[in-house]
């Protein structure tokens, strides 16, 4: 009588670690040796949670009386959720040292895609701005794209010239007109906040591998008047700053985000007033399920809400910094810093807007405003973060 033999599970476990370890080795990578930061993965799904709770309280009204679907928002935010957790997972699981092959690929096809923002009936304008690749139900914003790439791009090129990165000419001044030619095509669109945060994220990089920071003063010496002379090109962006400065003075027109805004966070007091029952998103916010969604927190949810939201974000920054101070290797250091950092001038600067401390800027906030694009590059940030902190040295 035949019969069937029954391998333990235990032994072809064994024999997958025992595989995957091989193939590590005879590409001399570094092998995973412990879990992915689970305090930096519950953060991350809180915040997704509580940005698709609060997107259907602050658009649902809006959907129905513009589209007749009050769920129209939640329903493609629950998509862009899935998509991206999915997007997560996967990069939790490719080891990072590989995404040095698709560093100047990746920059190659940021170039390509910000310029195809301004061919005819591709690009799609919205706003005033042309931003959008429109490819079929769903719009691309290719800015939130170029910064992930410019973190990677900025990882690997600063590691490979570690040697010569207090020379000016051998080690700043390549990274430097790359970053450069990538803001003039988005100041085109125009976006001069996303050019902002780009420099911003340029000098993090190149201090914190290593540049003299003398280069850097004059760097940012020189940028400054360059920034003030883009600045006075536009009106609008002048009214921004005087809105800023005196929201009253112009109540209904420049001023008329800002002060709906603080009207939200004096309404919602130390507990809020309910999720689902502010009053600031019916028609007085603009944008409240995108922009303005921290507005609604602070009515619906309060003081306490918003220091929630706040207190994580502060933890999640903590965690990143550390999984890249923690990293093996220097690539992996740069890389972890960089995305980390993308995080932290994105949730700052929405907060600090909405809360009339910073001129307005229409930058999303990460993992709680309504975006497909912005949520999908957060999760795959998220994802790639996972995979540095699985390694140690």
């Amino acid at each position: 009588m035949n019969q069937t033999r029954t391998i333990p599970k235990t032994s072809i476990m064994n024999r997958i670690r025992e595989y995957r370890s091989s193939l590590y080795s005879r590409k001399k990578l570094p092998v995973p040796d412990k879990n992915p930061d689970v305090i930096l993965l519950i953060i991350t799904l809180i915040l997704v949670m509580v940005g698709t709770v609060m997107i259907y309280s602050s658009s649902s009204i809006m959907a129905a009386a513009r589209y007749h679907d009050g769920y129209l928002f939640l329903k493609k935010q629950l998509i862009f959720v899935c998509l991206g957790l999915g997007l997560m997972i996967l990069w939790t699981k490719i080891p990072y040292h590989y995404l040095k092959k698709l560093a100047y690929p990746f920059i190659g096809l940021s170039f390509v895609l910000l310029v195809a923002i301004f061919i005819p009936h591709v690009g799609m304008k919205a706003g005033g701005a042309k931003r959008w690749l429109k490819l079929g139900f769903f719009s691309f914003q290719v800015s939130e794209m170029v910064k992930v790439a410019i973190v990677l791009f900025l990882a690997h090129f600063l590691t490979k010239k570690m040697d010569v990165l207090r020379d000016f000419k051998k080690g700043v001044v390549a990274p430097l007109t790359v970053v450069a030619f990538l803001v003039g095509l988005i100041l085109l669109q125009p976006d001069f906040g996303t050019a902002v945060i780009i420099a911003i994220l340029l000098m993090f990089m190149l201090y914190v591998s290593g540049c003299r920071v003398l280069h850097l003063s004059e760097m940012v010496a020189a940028l400054i008047p360059i920034g003030v002379f883009i600045l006075m090109q536009k009106p609008y962006r002048l009214a921004r700053l005087t809105a800023f400065h005196d929201p009253w003075k112009d109540p209904h027109n420049t001023g008329f985000q800002i002060i709906q805004s603080l009207i939200s966070f004096g309404s919602g007091g130390a507990f809020g007033v309910g999720v689902g029952d502010g009053m600031q998103k019916l028609f007085y916010l603009p944008e409240p399920h995108t922009d303005f969604i921290i507005a609604v927190i602070a009515e619906e949810a309060g003081f306490v809400g918003v220091m929630a939201v706040i207190v994580l974000f502060s933890v999640f920054i903590y965690r990143g910094f550390m999984i890249a101070f923690k990293a093996p290797d220097r690539f992996g250091s740069l890389l972890a810093a960089g995305l980390t950092m993308i995080i932290a001038l994105e949730a700052f600067v929405n907060i600090a807007g909405v809360m009339g401390l910073v001129p307005l800027k229409g930058l999303a906030l990460p993992f709680l405003s309504y975006g497909g694009t912005s949520l999908l590059m957060s999760l795959m940030m998220v994802g790639i973060l996972l995979n540095v902190s699985s390694y140690e040295k």
